[in-house]
């Protein structure tokens, strides 16, 4: 990837080296950090070396009448201006100056400062302007003729007030495993960034699955990014997320894909262990039989702080443990916990960001025997 921002703007890190080194930069640091749990081989997913971001976030600049494009500087000392953004896919990196543009001739900038973009492999593009002023009837007629000039959707946002221009989501189509899957994604809602990463990584969780005894419990679940396609390898899943948003896109995402084996809860991982253990009852849990439930495989992606020690606890009770992290060293506090009653079978690097440090990583355990 070439960037005239490299060395200035803070969103690449590891701009002096070529896509090639620095993934095995990072492969080297990740290797070394968890050499006294693991020494078996590194499944890899590559990231293509631009154009791989689905969704990107923008500061807006003003300079008296004119507004920019703007991203922290490498030094945290300020802002660099930007007209484009190599990282971010070709259909928002397109739009992008023919936005500004728009927004600058409609005079919709007063008070905008920042610009979200949410986009699908097939250009399907959501942006949202985000303002410090409260939105009026005026603004939303200039909105709309914006989306209709553009083709896109718009969304206004202002403190205590969302107002939708079309809708705030796109739909997008992935492959996973050889088959095509269709997801809702909302706005402003967790979605991976990198979609060619993410069919890599889901697909590697479903490799990892096949064989796994009993039904599947997912905790973390979110959308329904893997528990859609874990729906065809398991008999029945069941998946808990605490985000309501969340949960209803899951369960219109599992409409979509027309797929009936799963049983989305809203509840966070805490609460649904009081309700397997019989501690708690909750009416969310109402119309689920838990005896109807052989769960001997659990699959968690949880956030950057990993699990803590109840949740750790709570995933020596299965038999097979399928471990996504967004943070490699909380997943090496975990690991040094539970390889103490687990096996590490495999593990997994997915390069979501690159030209950045971060690395995510995938782990397969089993139970060691008694």
């Amino acid at each position: 990837m070439q960037c005239e921002y490299f060395g200035v703007c803070g969103s690449c890190k590891l701009y002096d080296l070529s896509y090639e080194e620095q993934l095995e930069q990072k492969l080297s640091g990740v290797k070394e950090m968890f050499s006294s749990l693991y020494s078996g081989s590194y499944d890899i997913a590559k990231s293509k070396d631009e154009h791989y971001r689905a969704r990107s976030e923008f500061k807006l600049w003003h300079n008296g009448d004119d507004i920019s494009y703007a991203m922290n500087t490498l030094d945290k000392n300020g802002v660099v201006i930007v007209d484009k953004c190599p990282m971010v896919n070709l259909e928002i990196n397109t739009l992008m100056p023919i936005l500004l543009a728009a927004i600058d001739k409609k005079k919709m900038g007063t008070k905008l400062f920042n610009i979200d973009f949410l986009s699908t492999t097939k250009g399907e593009i959501v942006v949202s302007l985000i303002y410090h002023i409260k939105l009026d009837e005026a603004w939303s007629i200039l909105a709309k003729e914006l989306s209709q000039d553009l083709g896109i959707h718009i969304i206004g946002r202002s403190r205590k007030q969302k107002v939708i221009v079309g809708q705030d989501y796109v739909t997008e189509t992935l492959n996973f495993a050889g088959k095509n899957y269709i997801f809702k994604q909302i706005e402003n809602s967790f979605t991976q960034p990198n979609p060619y990463v993410n069919e890599q990584m889901v697909t590697w969780a479903l490799e990892q699955a096949k064989g796994s005894s009993g039904d599947l419990l997912e905790l973390y679940c979110g959308a329904g990014n893997f528990t859609i396609p874990f729906a065809k390898v398991f008999d029945k899943v069941l998946a808990t997320e605490i985000s309501k948003s969340s949960i209803n896109a899951a369960k219109e995402n599992m409409r979509l894909n027309d797929t009936h084996n799963i049983e989305f809860v809203r509840m966070s991982a805490e609460e649904f262990t009081e309700a397997l253990d019989g501690l708690r009852v909750f009416r969310r849990m109402k119309d689920i039989n838990l005896d109807d439930y052989k769960l001997e495989t659990l699959f968690v992606d949880p956030p950057r702080a990993g699990l803590d020690e109840k949740a750790r606890k709570f995933c020596k009770r299965f038999k097979h443990l399928i471990y996504i992290s967004c943070n490699p060293e909380t997943l090496k506090r975990d690991l040094e916990d539970l390889s103490e009653d687990f096996e590490l079978l495999q593990m997994a690097a997915f390069d979501q960001f690159p030209y950045t440090h971060h690395l995510e990583m995938g782990v397969v355990l089993k139970k060691r025997e008694i």
